[in-house]
């Protein structure tokens, strides 16, 4: 299984890029031990959208319905690590050839533009900057990846 973090907007450079990359070099390194193929980040720009509708449009209209689609969005179900983990290996197991994570723009997704299929994910109640959550969605599926991996990264 693929596993692909896709996200509105670019981060080229500072401190949330130097996160990003290090987290999704970590995850990289432990996917093949964990029976996943691969793990990328795809940066989406949307300057050329002209309302939330045609930026849920860009961000999620090329992405098949054969796909494993995770929106993050607040009014998403929290899951504990452990969790994620056995979700990302059920999913595996299931024969799910790609998992698509995908973070919207600052005004998040259009409702109706979300297709039925999507999983919607949170990381908590609280509303976080893109930026941030493409980092703690890097270092969660890194530490999912450590959890199925066996390694000590992950504490309970």
């Amino acid at each position: 299984m693929r596993l692909t973090l896709r996200a509105a907007g670019i981060i080229r450079k500072g401190p949330e890029r130097d996160l990003i990359d290090d987290y999704l070099t970590r995850a990289k390194g432990l996917a093949s031990a964990c029976g996943f193929l691969s793990v990328s980040e795809q940066q989406v720009d949307l300057r050329s959208a002209k309302s939330r509708a045609d930026e849920t449009d860009i961000l999620l209209g090329d992405i098949p319905a054969t796909q494993k689609l995770i929106i993050l969005d607040e009014r998403g179900k929290a899951l504990k690590s452990r969790a994620i983990a056995k979700q990302l290996s059920d999913w595996r197991n299931d024969g799910i050839t790609d998992a698509v994570f995908v973070i919207g723009g600052a005004d998040g997704f259009e409702p109706a533009n979300i297709p039925p299929h999507a999983v919607r994910w949170a990381f908590g109640p609280q509303v976080w900057p893109h930026k941030l959550v493409r980092v703690m969605l890097s270092e969660q599926l890194y530490r999912a990846l450590s959890i199925l991996a066996g390694s000590p990264y992950h504490r309970d």
